[in-house]
């Protein structure tokens, strides 16, 4: 297994990656039944975006229209502005990315220094975009048919799944730059089957590395 400079062992780092709808959740979610760690972004970008000094910043960049009836920020009405506007889209990247990611690196490190997890999973929907395919060990691709993704992910519906995609590293680039490929096209027992195999090489692999 790979070993820090304090001597103590580092958990391989696994990425998710695909495009919106394919279920990268559901199979962070799945490692995470076998044990590892999940890091979700957009969890910690859910919470970033209530705090007060970043909720003021959005508010000064995107306007009051952006609040829903109960004051709070309404994400689908900030969506909509942000991706009709790549301008819009860099402006958000850079209030909330350098607070997101620093948070992600905290909890890998606390996840590697504290915990005895097997290994650590990122759910970042930007990963590659963010320039992160170094800080994984290992890349897994879910592939997913796109009209299956526009059904996983109605609540968006295709035009908006198309407007936020093409801001994303293309499909075809994110499955060349993965390890391993999970075909999500069937149940969710082939899904679980394949994660279980790609989790067991993982742990293999960090074995072998022992110097």
């Amino acid at each position: 297994m790979k070993i820090d400079k304090g001597g103590h062992a580092r958990k391989p780092v696994i990425g998710i990656i695909g495009g919106i709808g394919a279920g990268k959740s559901t199979v962070a979610m799945e490692f995470g039944r076998l044990g590892c760690a999940v890091i979700h972004a957009d969890r910690i970008a859910h919470q970033v975006l209530n705090r007060p000094q970043v909720r003021r910043r959005v508010l000064e960049v995107f306007g009051q229209e952006i609040l829903g009836t109960d004051g709070q920020i309404d994400r689908g009405r900030l969506a909509s502005i942000v991706f009709a506007d790549p301008n819009r889209v860099g402006q958000l990247n850079q209030i909330l990315h350098p607070i997101v990611l620093k948070e992600v690196e905290a909890l890998i490190e606390f996840f590697q220094d504290h915990t005895d997890v097997p290994a650590i999973v990122l759910d970042v929907p930007l990963l590659l975009e963010v320039g992160w395919r170094e800080r994984c060990d290992r890349l897994v691709f879910v592939a997913c048919d796109a009209n299956k993704r526009i059904e996983r992910a109605r609540s968006l519906g295709a035009e908006q799944i198309a407007a936020r995609e093409k801001y994303q590293i293309s499909l075809d680039s994110k499955a060349a730059a993965a390890d391993n490929i999970i075909d999500n096209n069937s149940d969710f027992s082939t899904l679980a089957r394949q994660v279980a195999t790609i989790f067991a090489d993982i742990l293999r692999d960090n074995r072998g590395s022992q110097g």
